[in-house]
């Protein structure tokens, strides 16, 4: 137990040395975070632009999407593929885009002495996006939908799940759209959403690695200061009511692999709560935590089991996920996770299963920070939740949790009443 605290100590004091991180707000709303790592001569680029399923109305699900796959038809300078040809040419890796609820991201590596490409590329995509071949992308769109979510029996399972999950709050709308929705979606409207929501009020830029924030800077000012900010998003007034009691969800599929998974509904990123619930999650997660011990070693129902608090603005969820062996009782595994849920409240983890979570939590930490690309894409999305800051201290805040914050938030949270039941069987 005296080396498990020492280690923390060290830990903790080494990854404080390595929280340097500039942040500058253009006139124009444009957010920039500037990380300097001198360790290989490469720069992490993003650009993230808060537009995501969450901003989405019915009728247009799938549209921020869509026109994450239509910035990258060129602009009024570029044709279609220039923009992926030029980044490549210049030594560009991992180029690509995502979207999620709450944003849309462009990101690329760049050798240091590449990364005014990325201020020129990205700057022309901000105000200059020409919306092209829109009727093909849309139907490529349409075949993603139905590989990813309406064929394998997951897809519909999970996406149905997220309905349940969420009765009022548009999380529940997929990220990639409903297929009527997108069916129906036009380059008028893709247009329009881009011209209003595609600026700088919008947007977070981030760069880590080996760079000069002072001779950068300069030249962000010089490609960003004279676009208009745009337009803000309207204000999210919807709250998710209580829930009236337990949702249980059956799919039969002969195509299966038989699952249970069970979610909870959790406060937002900012609650204390979050990070009682993060201890909760290191103990139950891992070859060595509580689940996995139970479900795959004692009971051999389980091929693997995992744990995930999962944090985001505005209502986050806690879930467990079992993938059962063909043969198991769906109900005997799921009554394992719920005995297991009820330890958590009725008895205070032990000193040696908090000391190896914080410890974990640290050690994850300074790994990130030796990764830019994971580093620079932690930082923007952090900051879309508030303040990156979240992402620098989250393991400090680890520290002050105390057991009995875990024993109430596990009664808080980890009930029937609170509970989204799936059953993925055959």
């Amino acid at each position: 137990m005296p080396f498990l605290f020492i280690l923390c100590i060290a830990i903790s004091l080494a990854f404080s040395q390595e929280l340097k991180v500039q942040k500058v707000v253009l006139e124009n709303g444009l957010k920039v975070l500037l990380y300097e790592n001198k360790q290989s001569p490469t720069v992490a680029c993003r650009l993230f632009y808060v537009t995501g399923s969450v901003h989405e109305v019915p009728g247009k699900s799938g549209l921020a999407h869509l026109l994450e796959h239509e910035l990258f038809k060129g602009t009024e300078k570029l044709a279609p593929d220039e923009l992926w040809n030029a980044y490549q040419a210049a030594g560009g890796t991992d180029l690509n885009a995502f979207t999620t609820d709450l944003m849309t991201a462009y990101f690329v590596n760049l050798p240091k002495n590449k990364v005014e490409l990325f201020l020129w590329l990205e700057s022309d995509r901000m105000q200059n996006a020409v919306i092209r071949e829109f009727l093909s992308e849309r139907a490529v769109v349409r075949e993603e939908r139905r590989m990813r979510y309406d064929d394998p029996p997951k897809g519909r399972y999970r996406e149905t799940l997220r309905t349940m999950i969420y009765e009022n709050f548009p999380y529940r709308i997929p990220t990639i759209g409903w297929d009527s929705d997108i069916e129906n979606l036009t380059q008028e409207q893709a247009e329009e959403h881009y011209k209003k929501y595609y600026k700088p009020r919008n947007a977070i830029l981030v760069f880590a690695g080996d760079f000069s924030a002072d001779s950068l800077l300069p030249k962000i000012h010089a490609y960003f200061d004279s676009i208009p900010s745009g337009d803000s998003f309207p204000e999210i007034h919807l709250k998710e009511p209580k829930q009236a009691g337990e949702k249980r969800l059956i799919v039969r599929r002969e195509d299966a692999t038989p699952s249970v998974d069970i979610t909870f509904k959790t406060p937002a990123v900012g609650d204390s709560a979050i990070y009682a619930l993060d201890i909760a999650e290191g103990v139950l997660n891992g070859r060595s935590g509580r689940l996995y011990k139970r479900l795959v070693e004692e009971e051999k129902l389980a091929t693997s089991v995992y744990a995930s608090n999962s944090p985001n603005k505005y209502i986050s969820t806690f879930s467990v996920s079992v993938s059962l062996k063909s043969s198991a009782d769906a109900d005997r595994a799921e009554k394992i996770v719920w005995e297991e849920l009820e330890n958590l409240k009725k008895n205070a983890i032990n000193e040696h299963e908090f000391q190896k979570v914080l410890n974990n939590a640290y050690a994850a930490q300074i790994r990130s920070l030796t990764d830019m690309a994971g580093t620079a894409t932690n930082l923007a999305w952090y900051e879309v939740f508030g303040s990156y800051n979240m992402y620098l201290t989250w393991a400090k805040e680890l520290e002050g949790v105390s057991k009995i914050a875990v024993q109430n938030a596990a009664e808080n949270f980890f009930t029937h009443e609170n509970s989204v039941v799936g059953w993925l069987v055959k």
